[in-house]
């Protein structure tokens, strides 16, 4: 049997009822949340309709098996630019040295997939060259801001005994602080190069890109999910897309089309927390 999870930051009454008699469901169970309304439907008849409606209504709309418990959830994975936090990085650190536009249309279009990952990465961190490190510390201090809902969605699985995994294809200036910050268990990410002070435009290691992230993803879900465990991911990009089509449960938060496409459930409306009410 499938349930209806629907969360949003106001839903009508007159909403509620129209998509309970759409989807057919047996009755109506109010969930706990934060900063936005959300409710479980179980055991609904059809899916027919649903998606439009809410979308429609700017209400965030995902089917979940109705046993699908939050206590088997063994390892949660999330990106980390535009999706645990506000910004990318690479964005705020061009923007130190007057060129965000330039390398923010090659964010874009490496988001979209329209061109590779590896390719774009080292295009942008050249056009870093030269940049003091301490422009590093100020864009983390300033400009670093957590996702509406993170701590909330962290605590909740931390309370189930969940393991937590940062993966980038960000910097590990931000991730080793986020991850010393938040409590994370492991991260993966690119270390960008730096002699005398100041950033060279290279990157040293071997870079973390989609397939990078995929497959540190997949080395801690065979660790910790074997005999039933559930891994999660959540990311917006077409770099997530391998770890997105790994995860027992994917979620695209805020999400391009090419990472809505691979995910099995979009959150638009809410916070990181609504991944919470996916379980029961």
């Amino acid at each position: 049997m499938m349930d209806l999870v629907i969360q949003g930051p106001v839903i009508g009454a007159a909403e509620l009822s129209s998509i309970a008699a759409l989807s057919g469901a047996q009755g109506i169970t109010v969930l706990d949340s934060d900063g936005h309304q959300a409710y479980r439907l179980p055991r609904v008849g059809t899916r027919a309709g649903v998606a439009e409606f809410c979308a429609m209504a700017g209400i965030d709309a995902a089917f979940v098996p109705s046993g699908l418990a939050r206590d088997r959830v063994r390892l949660v994975a999330m990106d980390m630019d535009s999706t645990l936090i506000t910004i990318e990085c690479i964005d705020e650190i061009a923007d130190m040295l007057g060129i965000r536009p330039q390398v923010a249309t090659i964010t874009t279009a490496a988001m979209r997939g329209d061109i590779d990952f590896r390719e774009s990465l080292t295009r942008r961190v050249a056009l870093l060259a030269g940049l003091p490190v301490e422009a590093l510390a100020v864009v983390y201090d300033e400009r670093v801001e957590l996702a509406p809902g993170a701590l909330r969605m962290l605590a909740g699985f931390k309370a189930v005994g969940a393991r937590t995994l940062l993966v980038s294809g960000g910097f590990t200036f931000f991730t080793d602080r986020l991850q010393q910050r938040l409590g994370l268990d492991a991260t993966a990410s690119n270390t960008l190069e730096i002699a005398a002070g100041r950033l060279t435009g290279r990157l040293t290691g071997p870079i973390v890109d989609a397939q990078g992230k995929a497959a540190r993803f997949a080395e801690m879900k065979r660790e910790l999910c074997a005999g039933g465990g559930i891994a999660v991911a959540v990311g917006d990009g077409a770099n997530d897309v391998p770890m997105l089509r790994a995860a027992d449960v994917s979620v695209a938060y805020r999400a391009r089309p090419v990472a809505r496409a691979a995910a099995a459930h979009a959150i638009n409306y809410c916070g990181l927390d609504a991944v919470l009410n996916l379980f029961a």
